[in-house]
């Protein structure tokens, strides 16, 4: 298909399939291709197009970089993108979750990077979540993954391929105000980081819903988990849980001015809380005190 030999079968959704496939000239990618039952319905067709054309749009280091588009000689479309090293940060969270202070810092610090670029080229992505971010423990680097579902920040220009009083995301990481269905803004996007900062912290969630629908009430009515609240044994340091609190403002506009200065405040509470264990350590050896 366009010159790439498939070499493995990653995953499946419900619109697509990704391979692990080489090219001559680009190496090892991901390949994603839609779903054979769909190749005649033009709204999938679009919107996995579309997903194509926002990911050109988006240019930085912790975006995975779009390599091609195109279609095969059957006419299936398929889309080429840089192959990431590492794992679902979903799959390493769920396995070492609460992480270090300093790593969600890091990890935190470069999803806001590559979200505040998609700001920038006036895309919401809409759904932020582990499963959307790549990340390599080897070397902490992240990649953002998945346009899908994104949509512009300029309602003039989205497609509204969605349909009115229809939410899309993931529910556990959707902000309240997306649950209508109308165009949501890069303050969305904030909220979806915050809730993913909060499960790297604790291994939990800020809302412990047993049904959909209760997790759509909650989100809805309810203000989140306290951080402190949300494992036995945990404690954080106020500055800390006032930040992670603040991006979880119900509210858009209550929210930190940008995805950026919320992973910033959040960087430097963090790194505080680490520098101050680390002094209190330093205290107690030199009288000699048990930790």
């Amino acid at each position: 298909m366009g010159g790439y030999t498939i070499r493995a079968l990653v995953g499946e959704g419900g619109t697509s399939t990704v391979y692990r496939a080489e090219h001559p000239q680009h190496g090892p990618v991901a390949l994603k291709v839609l779903r054979e039952k769909l190749r005649q319905d033009k709204t999938a067709v679009e919107r996995f197009l579309r997903e194509a054309r926002y990911g050109t749009r988006v240019q930085h280091p912790n975006v995975v970089r779009t390599i091609e588009i195109g279609q095969g000689v059957d006419s299936t479309h398929f889309l080429a993108i840089e192959w990431a090293a590492g794992e679902l940060l979903e799959k390493f969270a769920k396995k070492n979750a609460p992480l270090p202070s300093a790593q969600v810092a890091e990890i935190v610090t470069q999803i806001a990077g590559a979200v505040q670029a998609a700001h920038a080229a006036g895309i919401v992505h809409r759904d932020l979540k582990p499963e959307n971010v790549m990340f390599d423990p080897a070397t902490n680097l992240v990649k953002l993954l998945d346009f899908g579902i994104a949509t512009d920040t300029d309602p003039a220009t989205d497609e509204r391929l969605t349909r009115a009083g229809f939410f899309v995301g993931t529910l556990m990481y959707v902000a309240p105000e997306a649950l209508s269905g109308e165009i949501v803004t890069p303050a969305a996007d904030q909220y979806s980081l915050a809730t993913i900062a909060y499960f790297l912290l604790t291994g939990a969630l800020p809302f412990t819903a047993r049904s959909p629908r209760e997790m759509f009430t909650q989100l809805l009515t309810q203000p989140p988990i306290p951080l402190n609240k949300a494992r036995a044994g945990l404690i954080f340091p106020p500055t800390v849980e006032a930040v992670i609190a603040k991006a979880l403002t119900k509210q858009p506009a209550g929210r930190y001015p940008d995805v950026v200065s919320f992973a910033a405040a959040l960087r430097d509470a963090l790194l505080a809380q680490q520098a101050d264990a680390g002094l209190l350590g330093k205290v107690k050896g030199l009288f000699g005190m048990k930790r």
